[in-house]
């Protein structure tokens, strides 16, 4: 039996916790907002009224948590529990952020693994996410098999803290650009005349294939706009990838241009919506509607 933590229960935490659930494991949950743990604890986990009490009940306490700030605060309470040995950050922060809690979380003689995912809030349920990892090869190594319990594939990326996050920011700020250029290129289409099934469909024959053209577009053609991450998280994703590559002095011309459409987004009242949403920015400016003619 092993007793693992998992502190954040949101779109992607809870069913990645779900597949922590076993009779081989102890699972300890935590979540700001108590309605988030109770399927869990149906299910057999065990609820806790804080981070702090997670990181007193399990030796390996895994955490995804909305943005820095929140993943600082709750390393500091875990950083004081009495059974955690190895935390890993599942938690999309950057590297400045995940080496400042690896460092904290070292003097008290907790290892930390760098463990951001990448595959949505679909692919978190179907257990298909990307699992990265980077930190020490003992501490990586123990929490591998976890990694494979909740994701597809884990990819290793080095050993300090931190390697993973620029791992990571790269996929997203690569897929955020896609976005941008994927639903300009299907409004300009739309606004020619071009039925967008078929448009659709040569996109994902032809060069032009991304994650966008084969999972997100079918959510515009559809109108339902519920791929499950919201506008907001990927601007404060893309704002992270820049200040790292700025950190790096890499020049980013091209998905400098892509985070201006994001942010534009993001500052004016669409924050909240899907991500998919972004299309109806391109559909407003070029005119077009970016719609199934099956529907």
């Amino acid at each position: 039996m092993t007793s693992i933590g998992f502190i954040g229960l949101g779109q992607m935490g809870a069913p990645m916790a779900a597949r922590l659930l076993g009779t081989d494991v102890s699972l300890h949950v935590y979540d700001p907002r108590p309605e988030a743990a109770a399927a869990l604890v149906a299910q057999g986990a065990i609820g806790c009224p804080s981070a702090r009490a997670v990181a007193d009940a399990a030796e390996i306490v895994l955490a995804c948590l909305p943005n820095g700030q929140v993943s600082e605060a709750v390393a500091a309470e875990v950083a004081d529990g009495g059974a955690v040995k190895l935390y890993a950050e599942m938690s999309t922060i950057g590297r400045v952020t995940v080496e400042g809690i690896a460092a904290r979380l070292a003097e008290r003689g907790i290892v930390m693994v760098d463990a951001p995912i990448s595959g949505g809030p679909a692919g978190a349920r179907a257990g298909t996410l990307a699992m990265l990892a980077a930190g020490a090869p003992e501490a990586v190594a123990r929490l591998r098999p976890w990694q494979e319990r909740i994701g597809r594939v884990v990819f290793t990326l080095g050993e300090r803290p931190g390697q993973a996050q620029v791992m990571k920011l790269v996929n997203n700020l690569v897929f955020a650009a896609n976005m941008v250029a994927g639903f300009e290129g299907l409004a300009m289409g739309a606004k020619a005349g071009l039925d967008p099934d078929t448009m659709l469909a040569m996109l994902n024959a032809g060069t032009g294939r991304s994650v966008v053209t084969e999972r997100v577009a079918e959510e515009v053609l559809a109108r339902r706009f519920a791929f499950g991450a919201a506008i907001a998280v990927v601007d404060k994703d893309v704002k992270l990838g820049l200040a790292e590559a700025s950190s790096l002095d890499v020049p980013m011309w091209g998905i400098e241009q892509a985070a201006r459409v994001w942010r534009f987004a993001a500052g004016h009242g669409m924050a909240g919506e899907d991500i998919s949403a972004l299309a109806r920015l391109m559909e407003g400016w070029a005119g077009a509607e970016i719609r199934s003619r099956q529907e």
